[in-house]
């Protein structure tokens, strides 16, 4: 049985700090490419960030770079999410999704449409 499961979301004031987990059950790292996607109510998907450990490859989308990293724990098969200096533009519902590859242009990461598998979400709102 695949399964993606996000945690790690909330509020958060602006400026501060948020780690978000993706723990995948039923497929293997190795094999698939883990994008972080989020979307905000009444916005199209945004890319956030996607990793490749075939690939060797990591790459962000433009309004994260420099602010947001993702890095993966092979043992515990999870992908996380670091997100610091937060903004509150950055409030949505973030999803972790995989796909057979990152949809990259100019080494800048692109939500590429409805991924193979998706997890449920987890909110994260940056407020004051």
């Amino acid at each position: 049985h695949l399964e993606l499961v996000e945690s790690g979301g909330g509020l958060v004031l602006p400026g501060r700090s948020l780690r978000l987990s993706c723990a995948a059950s039923g497929l293997s790292l190795d094999y698939y490419a883990i994008g972080w996607n989020r979307q905000a109510p009444g916005k199209e998907p945004e890319g956030v960030s996607c990793i490749s450990i075939n690939n060797n490859s990591t790459y962000y989308g433009d309004s994260v770079k420099g602010r947001f990293t993702t890095s993966t724990d092979n043992a515990k098969n999870t992908v996380y999410l670091q997100m610091n200096s937060l903004k509150p533009e950055d409030t949505a519902v973030y999803y972790c999704a995989a796909y057979v590859a990152c949809t990259v242009y100019r080494n800048t990461y692109y939500y590429g449409g409805a991924p193979n598998y998706w997890g449920q979400g987890t909110q994260v709102t940056v407020s004051s």
